[in-house]
């Protein structure tokens, strides 16, 4: 087939490469003049990492991520540890590593791996329609597409989406701002071979190892939507939100680069199950877009790109059965996590401060298990599995 997918993510790339090796002619479309990741790195877990193992990127992904054997709560404010234990038991329940990486590193392999000569920037998606089992659309630039199908993975804010569904949905705010951005690592900042949360007051600082000696970090910090965004401001800003908070944390607010430090107020979008129309199909962000507290979103992407190329290739009663089997098998699983994702949110940022106080001495006596098995259930039910 004659493949169309709107949007050069790591749901799009990861979508048109599992395509390409079931040989469908694929081409992507991003509205962007250049291909910048949003957000500076991203967990991924075994799942993910399994998809991309699943299309022959097992050593190129290896090389991006970063070595994380452990896994620490600490207290933000005093700096004691709450709870510290290896990740070595997930590791060897489900069968792989998880890698965080650089998404910028991620872009570039997937962009390499698909052939950027089918990459075409600057094509911003205006109009959608079908006609004689062909999909048309057209660019704000004039350019005109036409494929047997087409796939939207053009993100949170989806105009394919919104052919799908017949109207736009909403996004709801989660109700913090989250920074992020990368530093050379440092024991100054945390151990190099963990991830590093520290907790209180409603907020997170977290530091996880990526490739070429960096730390992924980020701050979350409850706040009303629509705030100024001025970079000059941000260390002060840190400054404020954490004041009184331990030494590595002040650390890490003096070693950031405010030039390449992300702000994002995070959203998410209600559940929906419809995820094709005809010869339109969503996937990723756009079909269901969630907030990152349990580091699922780029995860579940990869498990819809797996999922897609695979109904496509193996069912033959026709395209639109396969878009229906692929829809009736992620909307479920992609859903949950969804709400599982949310649910993590309000306890971790304080929306109820005794439940958000209850977790914080829950953690002063947790050993690992609780916490490993919570992140395992995300993991399990992929399609490789």
């Amino acid at each position: 087939m004659e493949i169309a997918i709107i949007g050069a993510g790591m749901g799009g790339l990861t979508t048109g490469i599992a395509l390409k090796k079931f040989g469908h002619t694929v081409t992507i479309y991003e509205q962007t003049e250049k291909i910048l990741p949003v957000g500076a790195a991203i967990s991924l877990w075994s799942n993910g990492v399994k998809c991309l193992n699943y299309l022959g990127l097992t050593d190129q992904v290896a090389k991006l991520g970063g070595q994380m054997d452990n896994l620490a709560y600490i207290d933000g404010l005093t700096g004691d540890k709450m709870t510290q234990f290896s990740l070595l038991p997930l590791i060897e329940e489900v069968g792989q590593r998880p890698y965080p990486v650089s998404r910028a590193d991620l872009q570039n392999m997937l962009m390499d791996e698909f052939g950027r000569e089918n990459i075409h920037l600057g094509k911003k998606m205006i109009a959608l329609e079908e006609h004689d089992e062909h999909v048309y659309a057209k660019c704000a630039d004039g350019t005109e597409i036409k494929a047997d199908l087409l796939i939207g993975a053009d993100g949170t804010h989806s105009l394919t989406r919104q052919y799908v569904l017949g109207e736009q949905v909403e996004r709801r705010y989660a109700g913090y701002v989250n920074w992020n951005g990368l530093v050379d690592i440092s024991e100054d900042l945390a151990q190099a071979d963990q991830w590093t949360t520290f907790v209180g007051e409603g907020k997170r600082v977290s530091l996880m190892p990526v490739a070429d000696h960096r730390f992924y970090f980020f701050f979350d910090v409850p706040l009303p939507v629509g705030l100024e965004n001025d970079r000059a401001q941000y260390k002060a800003l840190f400054k404020e939100y954490f004041k009184g908070w331990c030494k590595p944390v002040q650390n890490l607010i003096d070693a950031i680069d405010a030039q390449t430090t992300n702000r994002v107020e995070i959203h998410d979008i209600e559940p929906f199950t419809q995820f094709y129309k005809s010869r339109v199909v969503i996937m990723g962000d756009a079909a269901h877009s969630t907030t990152p507290d349990i580091g699922q979103g780029g995860c579940q992407a990869m498990e819809d790109a797996i999922y897609l190329a695979r109904a496509l290739q193996i069912n033959t009663l026709g395209l639109e059965d396969s878009l229906k089997r692929y829809q009736n098998k992620r909307n479920e699983r992609a859903n949950e996590l969804v709400l599982r994702a949310r649910k993590r949110c309000d306890v971790t940022h304080m929306k109820d401060e005794a439940v958000t106080k209850e977790w914080y001495e829950d953690l002063r006596k947790e050993q690992g298990p609780h916490i490993m098995r919570g992140i395992i259930s995300n993991i399990v039910g992929n399609p490789l599995d």
